[in-house]
């Protein structure tokens, strides 16, 4: 049994006439009668009761009848599902962000217009560490990841970088060296955020994300104090940006973070922007695997980049 002969029954049974149903189906009567006949011999019993004015559906025709609506529907909803899926319309996509890549109001802005552009789309929203992240998503546990800068490159990753920022110093409330960017806005007239020149921070317990889990910001950092005349000395390793912050409101260091965190805290904290070379930046990124780019996926990446790039 095949669908087209399911769509033949229906029409005859609509038209309860062999030679209309045939025009309506743009094909011959005999081979339409024939067509029929061998449904029902397939069938094992008539679906019509034929007489000169046309035909009637059988008890067992109506029951057929029923089934084979049902199942034509289904088959053209799936199909109309399937073309949705193909065009990346419809199905699941698991994303996961690291708190500092949330906390930048680029990733909620291209969540919210991923789901109103694909409301067929389910999203499922994880967080973790820039290397869980890389590690879920080269194992198929998440599509895609957004972090900041990539702890490690795996060939079969492929990484967009959506936006880049300035790094921030975060100091407590009351440190001595605000005192002395405060005097030197005063000389030069300018009320914007204090700036304090890296070298500064020689003597200043450092508090850090862990290396393993921003690899690459991490080790920037290093490289401008370095470069600064000094090693910095690490007071604290954590897991997590807001815990920096946390960390340096209760006075136990100083830290850096990307300028879109500078809301956390703010009357424990004073942010800074930083004089050092190389300057300081936070980029935001976007990995995915290389080779699983499917409609979906690629649906979310055109989008992210055009909002990044707007």
């Amino acid at each position: 049994m095949e669908l087209r002969h399911l769509r033949y029954f229906l029409m005859v049974a609509e038209e309860q006439h062999f030679t209309r149903a045939a025009v309506r189906l743009n094909m011959q009567q005999p081979p339409l009668s024939q067509q029929i006949r061998a449904l029902e011999s397939e069938l094992g019993f008539d679906l019509f009761r034929r007489h000169p004015k046309g035909v009637d559906l059988t008890p067992g025709g109506l029951i057929f009848l029923q089934e084979a609506r049902d199942i034509l529907n289904r088959v053209e909803d799936a199909a109309r599902r399937a073309a949705k899926a193909a065009q990346g319309y419809e199905g699941t996509m698991s994303i996961g962000f690291t708190s500092s890549a949330a906390a930048h109001p680029l990733i909620p802005r291209i969540i919210r217009a991923y789901r109103e552009a694909y409301p067929g789309v389910s999203l499922l929203l994880n967080e973790g560490s820039a290397r869980e992240l890389t590690d879920d998503v080269v194992q198929r546990k998440l599509d895609i990841g957004i972090l900041r800068a990539p702890v490690s490159q795996p060939h079969e990753m492929t990484f967009y970088q959506l936006f880049e920022e300035d790094m921030l110093l975060v100091l407590p409330v009351g440190h001595p060296l605000l005192e002395r960017a405060r005097k030197k806005k005063g000389e030069d007239g300018d009320d914007s955020m204090p700036v304090i020149a890296l070298k500064h921070l020689a003597e200043e317990p450092f508090i850090l994300v862990r290396r393993s889990g921003a690899t690459g910001m991490y080790s920037k950092l290093i490289e401008a104090c370095e470069n600064a005349g000094f090693t910095p000395k690490i007071a604290f390793e954590v897991e997590r940006m807001l815990t920096n912050i946390s960390l340096v409101a209760a006075g136990a260091g100083v830290s850096v973070v990307p300028a879109s965190m500078n809301g956390f805290h703010r009357e424990s904290v004073v942010y800074c922007r930083i004089n050092s070379r190389p300057r300081l930046l936070a980029p935001i990124t976007l990995m995915c695997r290389r080779e699983e780019q499917g409609p979906i996926l690629c649906n979310f990446i055109d989008l992210a980049k055009r909002i990044a790039s707007s």
